[in-house]
């Protein structure tokens, strides 16, 4: 399938953004990360987009789709620092992006926020739209959270643009490890000491094995 067919599905309406910004976002991000990263992010731009309409939310879809598709670019060789997150490597990057692209700097702080945020639960869905439904999209992607919430029909079409491997959940689960390995720092964990007897530190790759997600 072209990229120009990927672009222009609709599912129940939402359509990826046809702004030259998102047009170049697509093509930086189709360069710059792997098959599985690129298809990957697009799905959680459709999650998300899909997410806001059922939740009848007001928001950008242009903002939406740059953090959607930034959101894992700290993973990859060309993003990566030695002393940051990943999550703040990609906000990095979009920030230099968009900034480049003359993108107000309101904007530029929202899809900062979107990315640097999306893999600590409890805080995104109280914040902007754009910040609450990336990480509602990354959730259903990665967790199958609310995945009863997406009609099979949607999910078809979705896959139809974007394919999920058939092992998608070790090949993340991969990718975030490939992508982290090399700093510590670079683990999206988020912790707090606790004097609990009772406490349990949960496990991200079991949470992903254990979806709703067939593969």
């Amino acid at each position: 399938m072209t990229l120009a067919a990927e672009k222009t599905i609709a599912v129940e309406g939402i359509r990826i953004p046809n702004s030259r910004l998102a047009r170049e976002i697509t093509e930086l991000v189709r360069d710059t990360e792997s098959a599985l990263l690129f298809h990957h992010s697009s799905r959680v731009y459709y999650w998300g987009a899909l997410a806001g309409k059922r939740r009848a939310l007001k928001f950008d879809r242009e903002l939406l789709y740059a953090g959607a598709m930034f959101h894992d670019m700290g993973l990859t060789p060309a993003h990566c620092s030695a002393h940051e997150r990943f999550e703040v490597d990609g906000a990095n990057a979009a920030r230099d992006f968009l900034r480049s692209h003359g993108v107000a700097q309101r904007d530029i702080d929202t899809v900062w926020t979107v990315i640097a945020l999306h893999t600590t639960p409890g805080i995104p869905q109280h914040m902007h739209p754009v910040v609450a439904l990336v990480t509602a999209g990354v959730e259903m992607d990665v967790l199958g959270l609310a995945y009863a919430e997406y009609s099979d029909a949607e999910r078809e079409a979705i896959f139809h643009a974007h394919p999920r491997t058939e092992h998608f959940k070790e090949d993340i689960i991969q990718a975030f490890y490939d992508g982290t390995k090399h700093n510590p720092k670079r683990h999206s964990a988020t912790s707090r000491p606790t004097c609990s007897p009772a406490f349990r530190r949960g496990n991200f790759c079991s949470v992903i094995r254990r979806s709703a997600w067939r593969a």
